[in-house]
């Protein structure tokens, strides 16, 4: 047997939803299973592209970090960016990846904070891309169905 996560959370979601919650007399119950099965869904949904988005997100910070080298001014912080810049995600276990992300989302924190101090054009350039790099990752999270 090969279990598939994505289905399991769908069989269930889809028992809770058409068959569980209609059973249940207390309508606050009912609202209740009826959500559940509705989070299971979008678990699933993320279990599907879980490390994906991670590699995916963790590879364009490491690009804009290479871009944003130049422009900084701060040595200790440019010697960061550049070895970020360089990595890449060998372990591809989710727990691993979400740590490489954490790190990264971090380490663009303190290059925000850096280039929004600064005076240049290629501080605004690079502080136009972390936006860009922003609603880019608030885009990969976003869910099928919407917010619930």
């Amino acid at each position: 047997m090969k279990p598939d996560p994505g289905h399991f959370l769908g069989v269930v979601a889809g028992h809770l939803m058409t068959r569980t919650a209609p059973a249940l007399p207390d309508p606050y119950e009912q609202s209740t299973v009826g959500i559940l099965g509705l989070m299971l869904i979008s678990v699933g949904e993320e279990f599907e592209r879980a490390a994906s988005r991670r590699v995916d997100e963790n590879q364009a910070l490491r690009r804009l970090f290479a871009d944003a080298v130049p422009a900084v001014e701060d040595a200790e912080l440019r010697g960061r960016l550049e070895v970020a810049a360089t990595g890449s995600d060998g372990d591809l276990k989710v727990s691993a990846l979400e740590a490489s992300n954490s790190a990264l989302r971090g380490l663009l924190i303190e290059l925000h904070a850096h280039v929004e101090e600064l005076e240049s054009a290629p501080a605004r350039r690079i502080e136009e891309a972390i936006w860009r790099e922003l609603v880019a990752s608030t885009e990969r999270r976003r869910l099928a169905m919407g917010p619930f």
